[in-house]
C-alpha cells in the first residue's frame, strides 16, 4: 500500500485512509496499533504486551501480540514496522491525533502560522479521543490532549479578537465551554471576546449564565478577578466638579432660618415677630420693614389717645 497517503485516525476511530479511502482496522488489532501510535516512538516488544494484556502472563501477552501484527497484515493494512525487540510507526504515516497536537502546541507557544488560525468544528472532535477505550494509558492519552485543545482554543479566541475577527473569536470560546461548561478560562475567552467587539450586555449576558452555573452545580462564585470584568468602571474623581451642597430653607435643629450660617442679614418682616412678643417688631434702626419710624410715630399715638 501506499504508506505516503496513509492517515490513521484515532478520533472516531481507529481506522485507516489511503487515498480518501477508508480501511477498518481488524478488531483485535485496533488497541495495538493505537497504542504504538500515541507513544511516537518504538516501543518495546514486552512493555507494549504487558499494557495492552495486563491479565495475562509474558508468554501468553507476547502471542496475543504476535497475533494483532499478523491479523494487520492479513488486512494489507501495513503501518506499523517490528522487528525482534521493538515495534513503530512507518514514517509515511500521518496520524490526526498529532496532527491536531502539533497545531495546540504553536497556538499555545504563540508560535502559529496563518493557516492555523481557522475556526473548525471538527476540534470537538480531538476532545474525545479513542471513546470507548478505557485502559489506563488510552484514558491518560485522552485527558493530555484535551488539555492541550482547551488551551489551545481559548489562545486561539484571544489572537482572533487582537486581529478583530471578533465573529471566530467567540466560536472559537463557545467550543471551549461546549466542551467544559464549568471551566473559568473558557468563559473568561468568551466574554473577552464580546467585550472587545464591545458588546457589553452580551459579556454581561455570558457572566451571569456561569455565575448562576457555579452556583448551581459547585456552589461557589466567579473569581474576583472575572467579576471585575463586566463590573462598570468607576467614573474618576477629577472628572466631574462637585455638586454644590443644597441650601436647607430652615435649620432644623431649632427651627429658624438659616441665613446666619452664611452670614447674611435676617429681613424681619413687618407685624411679625418670631420671639412671640409685639405683633410688629422693629430693627436696630428703629424703622421697620415698612419704612415707619417707629419712634417718631409712638407720640403721635399717645396724643391721639
Amino acid at each position: 500500500m501506499d504508506t505516503q497517503a496513509s492517515m490513521l485516525h484515532l478520533f472516531e476511530g481507529p481506522y485507516v485512509t489511503v487515498g480518501g479511502r477508508r480501511q477498518d482496522i481488524p478488531r483485535g488489532s485496533r488497541r495495538l496499533l493505537a497504542f504504538v501510535a500515541l507513544n511516537r516512538r518504538r516501543v518495546d516488544r514486552r512493555c507494549a504486551a504487558d499494557a495492552l494484556w495486563p491479565g495475562s502472563d509474558g508468554e501468553r501477552a507476547s502471542g496475543n501480540l504476535r497475533s494483532a501484527l499478523w491479523r494487520l497484515r492479513g488486512a494489507q493494512i501495513e503501518v506499523l514496522a517490528s522487528d525482534k525487540w521493538s515495534i513503530w510507526l512507518d514514517g509515511g504515516v500521518a496520524v490526526d491525533a498529532h496532527l491536531i497536537g502539533d497545531w495546540a502546541g504553536r497556538l499555545i507557544a504563540g508560535a502559529e502560522e496563518r493557516a492555523d488560525l481557522d475556526v473548525s468544528p471538527t476540534c470537538l472532535d480531538a476532545l474525545d479521543l479513542l471513546p470507548g477505550y478505557y485502559d489506563d494509558w488510552a484514558l491518560l492519552e485522552r485527558e493530555r490532549l484535551r488539555q492541550r485543545m482547551l488551551h489551545a482554543l481559548e489562545s486561539l479566541s484571544r489572537r482572533l479578537a487582537r486581529l478583530g475577527r471578533h465573529a471566530d473569536a467567540v466560536e472559537a470560546a463557545m467550543l471551549a465551554i461546549n466542551a467544559e461548561p464549568l471551566r473559568e478560562s473558557a468563559q473568561r475567552a468568551l466574554i473577552e471576546a464580546h467585550l472587545a467587539e464591545g458588546n457589553v450586555v452580551e459579556a454581561r449576558k455570558s457572566y451571569q449564565r456561569y455565575a448562576s452555573l457555579i452556583r448551581r452545580e459547585l456552589n461557589v462564585l466567579p473569581s474576583p478577578s472575572l467579576s471585575r470584568l463586566v463590573q462598570p468602571a468607576p467614573y474618576a474623581a477629577s472628572s466631574f466638579p462637585a455638586p454644590d451642597p443644597p441650601l436647607r430653607r430652615r435649620d432644623t435643629a431649632i427651627g429658624r432660618p438659616t441665613s446666619h450660617l452664611l452670614d447674611i442679614p435676617t429681613p424681619r418682616l413687618c407685624g411679625v415677630d418670631e420671639r412671640g412678643g409685639d405683633e410688629r417688631d422693629v430693627n436696630e434702626c428703629g424703622v421697620n420693614e415698612c419704612g415707619v419710624d417707629e419712634k417718631a410715630s409712638a407720640p403721635n399715638e399717645m396724643s391721639r389717645g
